[in-house]
């Protein structure tokens, strides 16, 4: 059974989905204007790729969305066979100027604009209504062929003129009432909205998606949750209304009191601070190293402190399917998406490796976001893919270190001392008498000696007097010549810098 603890004291909102005492999902939501997946706005086609087959279309934001030709409501609707319109350009589908509806599906990721859509559609508890999707959908996870067709059936008996929509899993055992009173309500809010909001010129945004709470009490069933804790009334009377119509007492729902933070007190506050490390270690002894880039995740297992009790085979393999379950918890819990590489200590034996995959099959079903495993390399490297929709918890939470630049790493001591060594050379036979160097304690160790034994060496060399400043305070990778000139007058500046610490 879940339980669902939602922080929403602060201008910063925030969700938890615990399993079995495990976090397991983290979600967070920035003030409604940073909200962008889901949004439905009208449109301008501001450029037209036929070579890349997608436009580029001003949505009002920073970056204009990117959307490809198969994704164009006019492509969706076309009657023509699938082989000739594939042949087709997208220039025959969309106009430079043209205003059209589109819909979020993806946020924009580094230099990228948010990924569209025109076909727009919005999801409720059972279905996903599409005002013009002109076709069914329904769910693979059902139970039966049966049911799939039993649905399917009843779906299309509902639509009107060229809607459509998608049946979800949750809609399993659900009656055709059901469906269609859910229907009729999606189809009256569409309504509603576009008599408002079809006048308006583009770029306007004409949806906003709806918030944390609506989006979990949709997405998830009230069966598998067996207690909601909100740590703020309004939210609370909110989630006792949205429970109410499902039949869910009170007892599902508490509302948290303490001074605490809710996260804090309930330990999912450490759960986010271990989701933003680099090494992750597993009950064994053995560990994972997570390293994230733009466009790849790279996953090494490490076995670390685990020697095991038996034998060097059975210690790989125990440590390989502990940390399967490790990395399907991770993925959740980071929501790191994109092409994944993990590096599973090498298995020579095949019975070992199917195990391994069987395992973390077995965890990555209880992972909402659609992940595809594509087996093992010719290098005994597993690759997968997970679905990129927002950005991960790495990217929301943290930025580029502004010292390394997002590398990770900085010059060595020694490197950053013959750099600025270099950088001295250049001044070699200047004509002044002295010259004031700015620069980090543990560098300027390296570059002149513990007891400045390398600094006479070095002026006699370059022919003027080198007056050093060591900062402790300065940023890694820096070092300033702060004046040059007179000796007399580069002691006083040297004085003053001394004053100033």
């Amino acid at each position: 059974m879940k339980k669902i603890y939602f922080n929403m004291a602060t201008r910063e909102r925030r969700a938890a989905i615990v399993e079995n005492g495990e976090v397991v999902e983290l979600m967070i939501e920035r003030p409604v204007h940073n909200r962008v997946v889901s949004n439905v706005y009208r449109g301008k086609v501001v450029n037209v790729l036929p070579g890349m087959q997608a436009a580029f279309i001003d949505i009002g934001r920073d970056k204009n969305g990117f959307l490809y030709r198969d994704d164009l409501l006019s492509f969706h609707l076309s009657t023509e066979d699938e082989a000739e319109k594939k042949r087709r350009s997208i220039s025959e589908f969309v106009k430079e100027g043209e205003e059209i509806l589109v819909q979020v599906t993806k946020e924009g990721f580094g230099t990228k604009g948010p990924r569209l859509t025109g076909v727009v559609s919005f999801p409720g508890k059972f279905i996903v209504y599409m005002p013009q999707g002109g076709y069914v959908g329904v769910s693979r996870r059902f139970s039966s062929e049966e049911e799939r067709e039993r649905l399917r059936q009843v779906g299309e008996s509902l639509l009107e003129g060229d809607e459509g929509l998608i049946i979800r899993t949750s809609c399993e055992g659900q009656s055709a009432e059901v469906i269609a009173s859910e229907l009729q309500f999606m189809r009256e809010r569409w309504h509603k909205l576009w008599e408002q909001e079809k006048h308006r010129k583009a770029p306007a945004l004409i949806h906003q998606d709806t918030g944390l709470i609506e989006r979990i009490m949709r997405d998830f069933s009230f069966a598998t949750v067996s207690e909601i804790v909100v740590d703020h009334l309004e939210e609370y009377r909110q989630l006792k209304g949205l429970l109410a119509p499902y039949g869910q007492g009170e007892t599902t729902l508490r509302l948290y009191h303490e001074k605490e933070n809710i996260f804090t007190a309930f330990g999912i506050e450490k759960e986010l601070e271990r989701a933003m490390k680099r090494q992750v270690w597993l009950k064994n002894g053995a560990y994972l190293m997570i390293d994230q880039t733009e466009a790849l995740t790279v996953i090494d297992v490490n076995t670390g402190k685990f020697t095991g009790k038996t034998n060097l085979h059975d210690t790989i393999r125990k440590t390989n399917a502990e940390a399967a379950k490790e990395i399907a918890k991770q993925l959740r819990l980071r929501d790191i998406s994109g092409i994944i590489i993990i590096d599973f200590i090498d298995m020579k034996r095949e019975d070992d490796q199917k195990y391994v995959l069987e395992t973390f099959e077995q965890a990555l079903k209880g992972d909402r976001t659609k992940t595809s495993i594509h087996g093992l390399t010719g290098l005994g490297l597993v690759e997968m893919t997970r679905k990129k929709i927002r950005q991960n918890l790495q990217a929301s939470l943290s930025k580029a270190c502004p010292t390394c630049g997002g590398k990770g790493a900085v010059l060595s001591d020694e490197a950053q001392a013959f750099k600025i060594e270099r950088q001295l050379w250049e001044y070699r036979g200047m004509g002044e008498e002295a010259l004031l160097l700015e620069l980090p304690s543990h560098v300027a160790t390296v570059l002149f000696g513990a007891k400045s034994e390398h600094l006479k060496r070095l002026e006699e060399a370059l022919g003027f007097r080198i007056l050093v400043f060591p900062n402790r305070k300065m940023a890694e990778e820096s070092f300033a010549i702060r004046f040059i000139g007179t000796l007399t007058e580069a002691s006083a500046q040297l004085e003053r810098l001394k004053a100033g610490v």
